[in-house]
């Protein structure tokens, strides 16, 4: 291996948190092909027990997610969302950056500050500055951390409808309104069509 890709391995090995291709570059100096190196090293490390990956183009070693298990504590240390801050944190995902308001217009209820406070504790939601419109409103979107958690590359990373239905997890009831909703859109068409004629 040769001595460019040997700094770039040692870099991300010692490094406390991901780095860019440009963190690295200022450690390892403008002679080394950077992108090239870190290509190879996620070749050399493919299918071993610690993987390079990629993560909001922030790059860092992580144990492969078949072993996981292995190295888990017993007493873990469960993270137990609330629905309101699971559907905060949904709605952030999708739609930052977002304000406050608009988390709950989509919602349809307040949220409290908590909800918000819980989600920015665990370190998946940041300011993300303020809007240009009267009053200033603060907004937010998510971090670096929710991806790495949620195993994302990117946002565009996240499950669509059509994914979500697939796997089952939609509320039943949501569906069956959604189906509903499809099937009297159907009638009235058929219904208005017979009167035309």
């Amino acid at each position: 291996m040769e001595d460019g890709i040997r700094a770039v391995e040692a870099t991300l090995f010692a490094a406390e948190e991901p780095l860019s291709v440009e963190d690295i570059a200022a450690y390892v100096g403008a002679g080394v092909d950077v992108k090239t190196a870190l290509a190879e090293l996620a070749d050399h490390y493919a299918g071993r027990g610690i993987e390079l990956v990629e993560r909001g183009r922030r790059w860092h070693f992580q144990t492969a997610a078949d072993l996981a298990h292995i190295l888990r504590r017993e007493r873990e240390e469960s993270r137990k969302l609330s629905r309101a801050a699971v559907e905060t944190l949904a709605i952030i995902a999708y739609h930052e950056p977002v304000s406050r308001a608009e988390i709950e217009a989509i919602r349809g209820v307040q949220i409290s500050k908590g909800t918000l406070d819980v989600l920015m504790e665990a370190g998946w939601v940041r300011p993300a500055g303020r809007r240009e419109v009267p009053g200033r409103p603060l907004t937010f979107a998510t971090t670096q951390e929710f991806l790495t958690h949620f195993g994302l590359k990117s946002r565009r990373d996240l499950p669509g409808i059509d994914d979500l239905k697939a796997a089952g997890l939609l509320d039943p009831v949501d569906v069956a309104l959604e189906r509903l909703g499809l099937e009297r859109d159907d009638e009235v068409e058929l219904e208005s069509g017979g009167e035309d004629a």
